[in-house]
């Protein structure tokens, strides 16, 4: 494959060798317009191609030759409506430097943002957005567990959305692995509010099921406004869980990580969701699609494909059923193939 390394114009137009998906080269120019996102991976830029009326995004992400980027081989591959698409990818040398860049779609916000705006407004999320939001994380999951792809970063700052058509796309792929059985995958993974408990027993065996205690953060903040668990360490992590779902058992903790199987490092106690659900209203059913997807043991967790199969958006497909802005609900995928 041709890399093509390029020294960054500082402003006006710039004019890149790209490599499509597909391996096809070309050469493309645009425009910067804004600086959409920063973060410990590099930056995001919002750009406008000459020649094209829609509005792109540029992740930048500085190349460490000491580490293996997966980021690049899963995207090229990678086809879901609910996924961020790549169009083209470049290499650029800035001061000696190399950076990689992947051009993507461009969504507007995120679901980060949504949540802080009906929080500042000092009002809950409407539920049918959280369903929908929800409903497309598990779509797209679904699809990269059968591939046996473990996003390993699910967060509301990683689920890009469209408020005009309701549609989300699951973004940043680059703590993303393919989970293969018997080789050991790194702990210290996933932002500390959405990781699994099992990774934080220091589990390096796990399975795609860390992706759906993350989804049952997202929806939990959906719901509440804030995050569930937002312990300040490891420790205040997994302590702010048990106050929520009790102490783990033994079993719970074998599931998890059987060299924790005698953990007794948090005093016993039963869990209450008092304190994080009072200030809300949520139906039981809600709950209990809540706690299917918070559960101690991986295996007991609701997978993303039986997650599709619940009852619990069946609204969805009620042709009558609009987006708070009256657009009607965007096309969803069933059974996600």
């Amino acid at each position: 494959m041709e890399h093509h390394l390029l020294k960054n114009v500082d402003a006006g137009i710039k004019k890149v060798k790209a490599t499509s998906s597909a391996g096809q080269v070309a050469e493309i120019e645009y425009n910067e317009i804004k600086v959409a996102g920063v973060g410990s991976f590099g930056v995001v830029k919002q750009v406008k191609f000459t020649g094209r009326s829609e509005f792109f995004a540029i992740k930048s992400v500085l190349q460490n030759t000491k580490y293996r980027n997966r980021e690049l081989q899963l995207v090229k591959e990678l086809r879901h409506p609910n996924i961020i698409k790549m169009e083209y990818f470049f290499f650029t040398n800035v001061e000696d430097k190399i950076f990689l860049n992947l051009v993507m779609e461009y969504v507007p916000t995120t679901v980060a943002n949504v949540c802080q705006f009906y929080l500042k407004k000092g009002e809950q999320m409407p539920l049918i957005l959280s369903k929908l939001y929800i409903y497309q994380l598990f779509s797209s999951l679904a699809y990269l567990h059968s591939l046996g792809i473990c996003h390993r970063d699910v967060k509301p700052q990683n689920l890009l959305v469209d408020l005009k058509t309701g549609i989300l796309k699951l973004c940043d792929f680059g703590s993303a692995k393919l989970l293969v059985e018997g080789e050991p995958s790194i702990s210290y993974i996933c932002s500390r509010y959405y990781r699994a408990p099992e990774l934080l027993f220091d589990a390096n065996d796990y399975t795609t099921a860390v992706d759906n205690w993350s989804a049952g953060c997202v929806f939990g903040e959906m719901l509440v406004g804030r995050p569930l668990f937002a312990g300040e360490t490891t420790v205040k992590q997994l302590l702010g869980i048990t106050k929520i779902l009790g102490t783990p058992t033994s079993e719970d903790m074998i599931s998890m990580n059987p060299s924790y199987a005698d953990f007794a490092g948090l005093e016993v106690r039963k869990g209450s969701w008092t304190e994080i659900l009072k200030f809300v209203e949520i139906e039981e059913d809600t709950f209990e699609f809540l706690k299917s997807l918070l559960k101690y043991n991986p295996l007991k967790r609701l997978s993303a494909k039986m997650a599709l199969e619940s009852t619990f958006f069946s609204e969805l497909f009620d042709p009558s059923t609009k987006l708070p802005c009256g657009n009607p609900i965007p096309e969803l995928l069933q059974n996600n193939i």
